[in-house]
């Protein structure tokens, strides 16, 4: 399938989000979307206010590493939360939208999983990413790669390979449909979250995430901040959205953050 060059259709979008969302706009080009809800958030934006671009000409990703952007080839939107959970509950945000961007790709056909914290994964390529930031509301950015990569994206964090949902056999490319069903996702999560007090537990969003989630089980390098590392074991998801490592002398670690390099099987 083929992917059409074709900007998002701004009357669909806003009819299928409005009223769950306060407010959707789409613009043609940004440095990045993350920064103008940042903006919007200080100046008292609503929650759940949404913001696509169709190009960003400054996309970032976790420790301000790039994200490339094309134009008319994937979905890159922010969303400005203010939920009111406990503070603690608020890093499963990053989590609840690695949900939402599984449950979207497993619904047109691509095998994805989430590899902790924020990479959406199919066949060992990445696919989608995902930014919080935390600076009293919650701006969440997200970017999906829907048509066929151009050539010479540069690999992410731990050599990962990019891919997109055309090239993992997606039944439709629909960048409006997509969007549409990746907020959607989103806002159900959201809901269900918000109405457990940001308990994950409670919410099933715990169980669902593990259940997605490729990293649990393998043997994993954490890269730390300050160029240190960890070597272990994942073996658990905790409550608040920490991976739990267990090293190679048997002592368990909690990680909030880190990227992560799958090495192999637990068990090879």
């Amino acid at each position: 399938m083929t992917a059409d060059r074709v900007a998002l259709d701004v009357d669909r979008v806003r009819a299928a989000l409005i009223g769950p969302y306060a407010r959707v706009d789409v613009v043609a080009s940004t440095g990045s979307t993350n920064a103008d809800l940042r903006a919007a958030a200080q100046a008292g934006g609503a929650d759940r206010t949404v913001l696509f671009a169709e190009e960003q000409t400054a996309g970032q990703g976790r420790r301000a590493r790039n994200w490339v952007s094309p134009p008319y080839t994937g979905l890159y939107v922010s969303v400005l939360l203010r939920p009111a959970v406990p503070a603690h509950r608020i890093p499963w945000i990053t989590l609840l939208a690695g949900i939402a961007l599984a449950r979207t790709a497993r619904g047109i056909g691509v095998d994805a999983v989430l590899k902790w914290p924020n990479d959406l994964l199919a066949n060992g390529s990445k696919c989608a990413g995902v930014l919080a930031e935390a600076d009293g509301a919650i701006v969440l950015g997200m970017g999906l790669n829907v048509a066929a990569l151009p050539d010479g994206v540069p690999p992410g964090a731990g050599g990962l390979p990019a891919t997109s949902l055309e090239q993992q056999g997606a039944t439709t490319t629909d960048r409006t449909e997509i969007a549409v069903e990746l907020l959607k996702h989103l806002v159900d999560l959201d809901d269900t979250w918000r109405g457990h007090q940001g308990d994950p537990i409670a919410s099933g969003l715990h169980a669902e995430y593990r259940q997605h989630c490729s990293t649990l089980g393998l043997r994993v390098r954490i890269e730390l901040p300050g160029d240190r590392e960890l070597v272990g074991t994942a073996v658990e998801i905790d409550t608040d959205g920490q991976l739990v490592v267990r090293a190679d002398d048997g002592s368990r670690h909690s990680v909030h953050a880190g990227d992560v390099v799958h090495l192999r099987s637990a068990a090879g």
